[in-house]
């Protein structure tokens, strides 16, 4: 134990007190971060028409009428890109 300005400290309060503190700064951190930004439809091929069968309109990531969860800008329900997952 030390004491600092008359109060005697252990090295697990301090520990401890510097766990806290560290915590308290990564949630200030996450909160004030935005969620993941999406990617540009040329970094992952977007094109407005299908490949084949697959097509944005039934992928996992499509949401109605016109967007993509992980693609950004206007998405045709016809389109195609790189990370397609049939849904």
């Amino acid at each position: 134990m030390t004491t600092v300005l008359g109060i005697r400290r252990s090295r697990r309060d301090f520990l401890g007190k510097l766990a806290l503190a560290g915590g308290g700064v990564l949630i200030a951190t996450a909160a004030a971060t935005p969620a993941a930004a999406k990617v540009a439809p040329k970094d992952v091929g977007y094109q407005p028409t299908p490949k084949g069968s697959a097509r944005c309109d039934n992928c996992v990531q499509w949401q109605a009428p016109n967007a993509c969860k992980l693609v950004s800008g206007i998405i045709s329900p016809n389109g195609w890109c790189s990370i397609y997952a049939h849904r």
